[in-house]
């Protein structure tokens, strides 16, 4: 079998909502400027009007000369345009080469062994995982050392809800608590730069997450790197009363040792390097005691292949590796096969999930707060045809 082309699928189509999908963003690192912490776009995604949104994805399509293909996405924007500047590298090889690909695409990386360059190996590594199970006629988990649990409790990441209006966080973090989700995590609005007001409400966020959902239910924070080592000890202080399994990502990402002295000072677990890449990107983390909870995203760290090179790592250094949305179909796989020890929780952000599973033929399998890994061939994730208004072939 020999790979004969990979095809860059940009998929259009529309969803029904009730009311507006993307309610208010989180604090962003730019918010140190008003004019961003004030203003601009909260997502990504377009509001046709009251009940429909638009729906665009790029899906990656690596077809064989023996008919089997697999498929990946939607990428991250941004990541088309680097798959085809390497697409060359693996066409006409073996598909089920994954550890010789991956070298060859990283070696080759002179200058892509971050962002967006990384992001295009993760999506071929990951699409090429989904064709070797497709072509076994077998899940993927069961090629990876087969499942340690198929069914795994999943957090509810709170990403677009209105995390300011106290009485709609207490009414939604109710809401997701009765559908039986035994974690759910809430993303902080403001930063250093919003002032005493800002860390008032950031507090209260905490407290009123708390009350709504008693001491039983694990509570974490997201600072989405848009906080600096002051401002997180501080914030650390002031809510260690409340219990949060984790606060993340208190600093910028190449910050490592802002992070680690915030450890020094703080009883709340710190988790982060979700904008890390490949193992010797996390190695820095481990090697720095900066972290308790390391959270690699499958779609950006490297793919299925260098994740599970990144979590084993980190059962060496007694860290847990929690997967950034970890609900998508190959974050599910990735999960299945581990120690539920050391990988405990399975992330999964609603609205993230709504959108990317919009085009499957399935949505994701969610029952009183657990996921259920597929069953079927590869990642278990088909296109249904059905549900795409335009499709176009991206090149470049």
């Amino acid at each position: 079998m020999k790979i004969t082309d990979l095809t860059l699928r940009n998929l259009k189509g529309a969803m029904e909502v009730d009311g507006p999908f993307v309610e208010d963003r989180m604090a962003r690192p730019p918010d140190v400027y008003e004019e961003f912490r004030t203003g601009g776009r909260i997502g990504r995604t377009n509001q046709i009007d009251g009940t429909h949104i638009e729906v665009a994805g790029t899906y990656l399509q690596i077809d064989t000369d023996e008919g089997v293909s697999g498929i990946f996405g939607p990428l991250w924007p941004g990541t088309a345009y680097h798959v085809w500047l390497i697409k060359g590298l693996v066409i006409g090889r073996d598909p089920f080469a994954t550890e010789f690909l991956w070298d060859v695409m990283h070696r080759n990386a002179a200058h892509g062994r971050q962002g967006e360059g990384m992001m295009a190996i993760s999506a071929i590594d990951n699409a090429l995982w989904d064709l070797k199970g497709r072509a076994l006629n077998q899940p993927v988990y069961s090629l990876i050392g087969g499942a340690t649990q198929k069914t795994m409790p999943a957090y509810a990441s709170m990403l677009f809800y209105n995390a300011v209006d106290m009485g709609l966080v207490r009414e939604r973090a109710q809401q997701m608590s009765e559908k039986g989700y035994p974690a759910q995590k809430w993303f902080f609005r403001h930063g250093p730069m919003s002032g005493p007001e800002g860390l008032k409400l950031n507090i209260e966020l905490v407290k009123t997450v708390r009350e709504a959902v008693g001491p039983d239910v694990q509570i974490a924070f997201d600072a989405w790197q848009s906080w600096d080592f002051n401002y997180a000890v501080k914030m650390c202080e002031r809510i260690a009363e409340f219990e949060p399994r984790w606060v993340e990502e208190v600093g910028m990402p190449d910050r490592i040792d802002t992070y680690r002295k915030v450890k020094e000072r703080t009883s709340i677990p710190l988790s982060g390097a979700e904008h890390e890449y490949t193992r010797w990107g996390f190695k820095r983390w481990m090697d720095a005691e900066a972290v308790d909870i390391i959270q690699p995203d499958i779609a950006w760290c490297g793919g299925l292949s260098e994740i599970l090179k990144i979590a084993s790592m980190a059962t060496a250094y007694d860290i847990t590796t929690i997967a950034h949305f970890g609900a998508s179909p190959q974050g599910m796989a990735f999960s299945a096969s581990q120690s539920p020890i050391h990988t405990p929780l399975v992330e999964l952000i609603p609205k993230a999930a709504e959108t990317s599973y919009f085009f499957g033929e399935d949505g994701i399998d969610f029952k009183d707060g657990n996921v259920t890994v597929s069953e079927k061939p590869g990642f278990g994730f088909n296109i249904d045809p059905s549900k795409i208004e335009s499709e176009s072939v991206l090149e470049f």
